[in-house]
């Protein structure tokens, strides 16, 4: 049986974008692949707008299961997603990145 890729979902604070991607990941594609997120700083909370709109908009309520987490938090991952910073987006070793 072939595992499934890890899919890494990067920003800076992980504390938004990355985790609202890491919450659709696991509910929309958690038969395809693992999703993880994380940032090079952290946020003492996930955002609460995003938090709010995932609860609205799909019933998941991302503080139950998530919280903001360093790269060094997470497994090694397959493929990264880095999420648009605007700034320097973290790196992560992996075999595919998509920005």
């Amino acid at each position: 049986m072939r595992q499934k890729p890890k899919v890494a979902f990067v920003c800076v604070h992980n504390s938004c974008r990355s985790q609202i991607a890491e919450a659709l990941g696991k509910l929309l594609a958690e038969d395809v692949f693992d999703s993880y997120s994380a940032g090079t700083e952290t946020k003492p909370k996930i955002n609460q707008d995003a938090v709010r709109l995932m609860k609205q908009l799909y019933g998941v309520d991302m503080e139950q299961k998530q919280h903001s987490k360093l790269l060094s938090e997470i497994p090694p991952v397959d493929i990264v997603i880095t999420m648009g910073c605007n700034v320097s987006c973290p790196s992560l070793p992996c075999q595919y990145r998509e920005n």
